[in-house]
């Protein structure tokens, strides 16, 4: 019988790299990440063991914790604290304070609604100075969406009208909001972002 619980997500490994390479600057040399959506756990398990200076926080849904934790457990990442369950749906964020929140390839999955949990949360949790960090898809104002991000919209939203492909312009302005102000947007491989935002 295989107790493996570990899941494994394709994408994953395709944007591990790209994505290290901005994180590698948007990242502080030392002190604490949480990781919000933290999904599998392959992502964690293969930033972390780079920022050695960084405790890496995996968080996300009860249902994923346990491939998170297989993850952590096969890779024996000494950096990479138990998985904690953090719902965007119930409001209720850890006390800790934070260097850096990290969130990779959620905001266009969860409604709105929870979208605008996540970047209030993220205000509130990071230390002055600390790190907000988005991966994922985002339209513009001044453009037209790809055609590649156009289909995958309407992907997202036959299998959940909550979901969707979301504007940076709006989600800046929620940033500001929250506290954040605005780094760099770096466009990234298949059509993706990097965004990160430092609290005031």
């Amino acid at each position: 019988m295989n107790n493996d619980k570990r899941r494994y997500a394709p994408a994953c490994d395709r944007n591990r790299e790209p994505i290290l390479e901005v994180l590698r600057n948007a990242l502080p040399a030392s002190g604490s990440v949480l990781e919000v959506g933290s999904g599998t756990g392959q992502h964690a398990v293969w930033f972390a063991p780079v920022f050695p200076g960084l405790q890496w926080q995996p968080s996300d849904r009860v249902d994923n914790l346990d491939s998170i934790d297989a993850w952590r457990e096969h890779e024996n990442s000494a950096n990479v604290l138990p998985a904690m369950e953090l719902d965007l749906s119930r409001y209720a964020w850890p006390e800790q304070r934070y260097d850096a929140v990290v969130c990779i390839n959620t905001i266009h999955i969860v409604s709105w609604e929870l979208v605008q949990a996540l970047i209030a949360g993220a205000g509130r949790s990071l230390r002055p100075g600390g790190v907000f960090y988005v991966y994922g898809p985002y339209r513009y104002r001044d453009r037209p969406l790809e055609p590649s991000n156009e289909n995958f919209d309407q992907w997202l939203k036959d299998r959940d009208p909550l979901s969707g492909i979301r504007e940076f312009e709006t989600i800046n302005d929620l940033a500001g909001i929250a506290g954040l102000e605005f780094v760099e947007d770096r466009s990234m491989p298949a059509n993706n972002q990097s965004i990160w935002w430092r609290r005031r």
